[in-house]
């Protein structure tokens, strides 16, 4: 935006300074004319004359010096602008690129978690009232994790090893016995690979 702003400004300054050259060049055709025509006789008003076509001529080269300082500036921001223009381009053809794998990724996950859904409205028809109301409840409070395998005697859960006094108990308990974690409360699952 600054390198158009900038580029904008200079075609105005451009603008305004051929403009000028282009008043003064007028008005030294002008005098020119006067002069080539014969009409001005006094010797003083044609020394004048001469001494203000010089003037106007200095002028004008003055003032194209300008015009093409200002062209040369109005190139170099123009360069500028297509230069970052291209870049724009680039990071937008990148974010654009972002866009469509983060829509990809999120309808991916939607169509997990509508999977997932399905599957846990399954299972959870197996599981007793009073243990599925258990397991939310401590998901809810556990941030997400209401129940955590029990992996070679440390629940996976809050990564904690687990007493011996508790892994007797554990042992000791019934298969189909909820046995829960001292440490972080949520429901231990045990496998073949509890380390029992």
């Amino acid at each position: 935006m600054a390198a158009q702003t900038e580029e904008s400004d200079c075609a105005r300054e451009q603008t305004k300074a051929e403009q000028d050259v282009d008043q003064v060049r007028q008005r030294a055709a002008r005098d020119q004319q006067r002069l080539d025509s014969g009409a001005v006789t006094s010797p003083k008003d044609l020394e004048n004359l001469q001494r203000e076509i010089a003037s106007l001529a200095k002028r004008q080269g003055d003032l194209e010096d300008v015009v093409l300082e200002v062209m040369e500036r109005r190139e170099s921001a123009q360069e500028r602008v297509a230069e970052l223009t291209e870049r724009v381009g680039a990071v937008q053809g990148k974010i654009d690129d972002a866009t469509a794998r983060r829509d990809a990724a999120v309808e991916e996950l939607d169509g997990e978690a509508g999977s997932v859904t399905k599957e846990r409205e399954v299972v959870s028809g197996s599981v007793p009232d009073d243990l599925l109301k258990l397991y939310d409840k401590l998901r809810e409070q556990q941030g997400g994790v209401g129940a955590a395998k029990l992996y070679q005697r440390s629940c996976q859960g809050c990564r904690q090893e687990l007493a011996i006094t508790e892994l007797s108990e554990i042992r000791a308990a019934a298969p189909d016995t909820v046995v829960r974690c001292e440490n972080c409360r949520r429901i231990l699952v045990r496998t073949a690979d509890s380390g029992l």
